[in-house]
C-alpha cells in the first residue's frame, strides 16, 4: 500500500460545539467550515473545517462526548504559511492563548518552529511554519 495524503481527521465534539467550533476555528484561525447546512438540517452527522484543497478535519458533534486526556489523544499538527511571530499575533488578536511554543519541534515535514493551541474542546493544536529550505 502506497499512501499518497491524509484525507481527514475525525474529532468529536460537544453536542452543541458548533458554536465554538465556529469561534475557534473560523473566527479564530482563519479556516473555512463547511457542510454546516447539511449538519443543521439533519443530512449529515458532522462538519468540517476545511484545511486545505484535499484536507479536512471531520467534527462530529455528540452528546457521548469526553474532553480528550493525555491518555487518549496529544495533538493534531498544522504546517501554516505564516512564520510563528505573525502566528502568534494573529492568535493574541483573536484571544486564543499560545500554551506552548518550540524552536523545532520534528515532523512529517521536518524541523520548524511551532506554537500549541488548545481549541474549545480540549484538542490541542500545533501550529507549525513551514520548514526552512537552503
Amino acid at each position: 500500500m502506497n499512501v499518497r495524503t491524509i484525507d481527514h481527521v475525525n474529532l468529536r465534539i460537544p453536542g452543541d460545539g458548533l458554536a465554538d467550533a465556529r469561534a475557534f476555528y473560523a473566527d479564530g484561525l482563519g479556516l473555512d467550515l463547511e457542510g454546516v447546512d447539511r449538519f443543521e438540517s439533519g443530512e449529515k452527522p458532522f462538519f468540517d473545517v476545511r484545511l486545505a484543497p484535499e484536507h479536512v478535519i471531520h467534527l462530529w458533534p455528540t452528546e457521548d462526548f469526553e474532553p480528550p486526556e493525555a491518555t487518549n489523544y496529544d495533538h493534531v499538527a498544522l504546517v501554516v504559511e505564516e512564520d510563528v511571530e505573525t502566528v502568534k499575533d494573529r492568535l493574541a488578536a483573536a484571544g486564543i492563548d499560545v500554551e506552548t511554543e518550540l524552536d523545532s519541534p520534528l515532523g512529517a515535514t521536518g524541523e520548524a518552529g511551532a506554537v500549541y493551541v488548545r481549541d474549545p474542546f480540549g484538542y490541542r493544536v500545533e501550529l507549525k511554519e513551514p520548514v526552512a529550505t537552503e
